[in-house]
Order: structure tokens, then C-alpha cells, then sequence
């Protein structure tokens, strides 16, 4: 599957443009990740792209609709990853690009949720702030904590490193994923 097949797949599930934004902040963090990895990026990025495309129209049913999709395409590594980036849903992360969704969604959206509220976005934002903001569980409330927690065990990364990771990730695309 192409970046541009999976966008044309993307935007016929999605409208929001805050989801919109969420997927694509994603998508930046896991293209970033590959490249650190020595990973196939587009793979990678894709997979971030369209972990949560059935989101908007089938919450109930989400992910079940886009990993369908995709494992009707052959793409069953990326269906794998998308049924991992929420450890409830019971599948074992197994591969660096599970553990790596797992680890970069909830704190990516986090991160883009703290930056919103600051002047300078994310062009001073440090880890100690968005940490701060961790902690506070009425801030960013639908964050599962949980979630981030576990993704950054089984990445096996320090948490600092991996905010100022996706921070250094999303800073060249800011006005695209802050909205």
C-alpha cells in the first residue's frame, strides 16, 4: 500500500479534522521512529496514519473495520500493529512496530493537547511540562496513563527520551497537528 492509497483510504473513513490531525501527528512520530530504527518508513508511517481511520464512523467498531481492510490488502504486519496500539483490545505486541504505536499514540496526542495550550506551541515545550501534565489525570482526561506506561516498557525507552523525541518529531509540522 502506497502513502497516497492509504490517505485516499483514510479520508473516505474520516472527516474530523482534529482526528485528522491526531492520525497525521501519529503518522510524523512513527515515520521519525523507522528512520531511528532503520525501518521501512513509509511502512511505518502508514501504519500511524491509519491506526485509528475507522474511528469517527465506527467507534463500536474500531479498529475491526480498518484491519479487515487491511488484511484484505495483504497488510497484515500493519492490521497487527493497529490491533496492538491499545493493549485491552488483548493482542501481544510483538514487533518493534507494535511496541512502537503502542508507545507513541496516547503520549503524541498528549503532547499535541499540552502544546496547544502554550504560546510557543511546541517550540519550547520540554519534557518536565508535558511529564506535569502526565500526572494530572483531569488534564487531557480520554489520555489512558496506563497506556502510555506500558508502550514506553515494552519500546524499552526512557520517557523523557521519548517525549523529546516526538517533540523533535512534530516541531517541523506543528501548524499541521496543532488545530
Amino acid at each position: 500500500m502506497t502513502r497516497e492509497e492509504s490517505r485516499e483510504l483514510l479520508t473516505s473513513m474520516m472527516e474530523s479534522p482534529a482526528l485528522l490531525a491526531h492520525v497525521r501527528s501519529v503518522e510524523i512520530v512513527m515515520e521519525a521512529y523507522a528512520t531511528k530504527y532503520g525501518e521501512d518508513s513509509d511502512h511505518w508511517a502508514i501504519t500511524g496514519l491509519l491506526h485509528d481511520a475507522d474511528y469517527e464512523k465506527h467507534p463500536e467498531e474500531h479498529p475491526k473495520v480498518i484491519t479487515a481492510l487491511l488484511e484484505e490488502r495483504g497488510e497484515t504486519e500493519k492490521a497487527h500493529a493497529i490491533h496492538c496500539h491499545y493493549t485491552k483490545w488483548g493482542y501481544e505486541c510483538e514487533t518493534l512496530l507494535d511496541k512502537a504505536l503502542l508507545a507513541s499514540d496516547e503520549l503524541t496526542g498528549l503532547i499535541i493537547a499540552v502544546a496547544r495550550l502554550r504560546p510557543n506551541k511546541l517550540q519550547d515545550l520540554t519534557p518536565k511540562s508535558v511529564k506535569k501534565k502526565l500526572k494530572d489525570k483531569n488534564f487531557a482526561a480520554g489520555v489512558d496513563r496506563t497506556e502510555v506506561h506500558t508502550g514506553i516498557e515494552l519500546l524499552g525507552v526512557d520517557l523523557d527520551d521519548h517525549i523529546s523525541f516526538i517533540i523533535a518529531a512534530l516541531k517541523p509540522f506543528e501548524k499541521e497537528v496543532i488545530v
